[in-house]
């Protein structure tokens, strides 16, 4: 008898410290030597992922895993690398903590990218509208049916050609559309287009409609400055407000203080922006949240310098000092993953993390005047080039980022 309660008694000794066992395996307990002998030992969770998946994952510069996967690791900084052939390398500094998931999503971008036209008429002063959806674009050096204003919509999917997305929506039969300038309104639905004319402070102004052919284009010339450019003033103004409304209160107040709202990202999780004055971020959320990007933040605003403000986690990005002239030295867009902005300078093309780390030039041959935008789905950027021919017209080309 005495002997099966012996038995009994170390069966369930057995399945308890099993089921502890399995608890604290599942919570990224080890077993392991430490402090001069052995010792269970928290860990933390590294789960790594890549666009394109398949790439090996380097910790330490030893070859660990592949993405996709997750890594037990001790608490600790970590050099993270991931790497897969015909594809810029990503590293970053990652630091673990025990029982926490932490992630390393990595967008791998090509060596060698692929160029291809999308426009072969010639094509001038390309201005994309406020959903980075549509291209607005004049071209003069057709007929003057073929001259005139024409819009790319980068969302249609049916289409059997890049080409078959433009639709003219001007020519010059009635007004030299094709030497215009163009602006989007907020809503996307209209274009400015202002004429030069002999007064050079007063050019001639049409409201075009975006969606089709404008047979009849609206004169505004009289009317822009005190009835349509009020309104849409008013148009942004609401909007930036009704943004920033949805913030933290004493965050709100901070940003109406002291930033200039450059873009939000396209999911609104993040915000480019210019300091508008030198000031310290307060803390928004506190304690801190585990498991966030660990890359060194900086809170102590400078005047006229960009950063990125991540809502989510509460992070702040410097991105470029004030020594740098926002739109002179260099233009920052989205893309559509809002993970990374399109940084363009020093007559290149960089694709950088929104924290500011692996910056890499995907394009450093011939564009013109910093015309390169988003495609839509993120996997190309469009640029303007005339590929330095001054035997043909500048055109529309995409730049595959996938």
């Amino acid at each position: 008898m005495r002997k099966q309660l012996l038995i009994s008694f170390a069966i369930l000794l057995f399945l308890a410290l099993g089921t502890i066992g399995v608890v604290l395996y599942g919570e990224g307990y080890r077993f392991g030597f430490g402090q001069g002998g052995p010792q269970v030992m928290g860990t933390g969770l590294l789960v790594t992922t890549s666009t394109p998946d398949g790439a090996e994952v380097f910790i330490n510069d030893h070859l660990s895993t592949a993405t996709n996967n997750t890594i037990n690791l001790s608490p600790g900084t970590y050099t993270v690398e991931i790497k897969k052939d015909g594809y810029f390398s990503w590293k970053k500094k990652i630091t673990i903590q025990k029982e926490v998931v932490t992630k390393a999503d990595a967008t791998l971008f090509p060596l060698a990218p692929k160029l291809e036209n999308i426009t072969d008429s010639g094509v001038d002063k390309p201005t994309i509208d406020p959903s980075f959806t549509k291209l607005a674009y004049t071209v003069a050096s057709q007929s003057a049916r073929k001259n005139g204003v024409y819009v790319l919509d980068m969302s249609a999917r049916t289409l059997l050609t890049l080409q078959s997305a433009s639709t003219q929506i001007a020519d010059d039969t009635i007004a030299p559309f094709s030497t215009a300038n163009l602006t989007w309104s907020p809503d996307g639905q209209n274009i400015l287009a202002s004429i030069p004319s002999a007064n050079p402070a007063r050019p001639t102004l049409y409201l075009l409609s975006a969606g089709g052919f404008n047979s009849s284009p609206q004169d505004v010339t009289e009317t822009f400055a005190t009835s349509i450019k009020p309104t849409w003033d008013k148009q942004i103004q609401q909007k930036n407000a009704a943004d920033v409304a949805t913030l933290r209160p004493v965050l709100s107040k901070f940003v109406n203080d002291n930033w200039n709202i450059l873009a939000w990202s396209p999911d609104e999780t993040k915000i480019l922006y210019q300091a508008s004055s030198s000031a310290t971020m307060p803390t928004i959320i506190t304690p801190p949240l585990p498991g966030t990007d660990s890359t060194p933040e900086q809170r102590t605003l400078q005047n006229k310098s960009v950063y990125v403000y991540d809502i989510k986690e509460d992070k702040n990005f410097l991105i470029a000092p004030a020594d740098k002239e926002f739109g002179v030295d260099y233009k920052l867009t989205w893309l559509p993953d809002s993970k990374h902005l399109i940084y363009v300078h020093d007559k290149r093309i960089v694709m950088l993390d929104y924290d500011n780390l692996n910056p890499t030039t995907v394009y450093a041959g011939p564009f013109i005047d910093g015309y390169v935008f988003p495609w839509v789905n993120g996997q190309k950027v469009v640029i303007l080039t005339d590929l330095n021919n001054p035997d043909i017209m500048p055109n529309l080309y995409t730049i595959e980022l996938k």
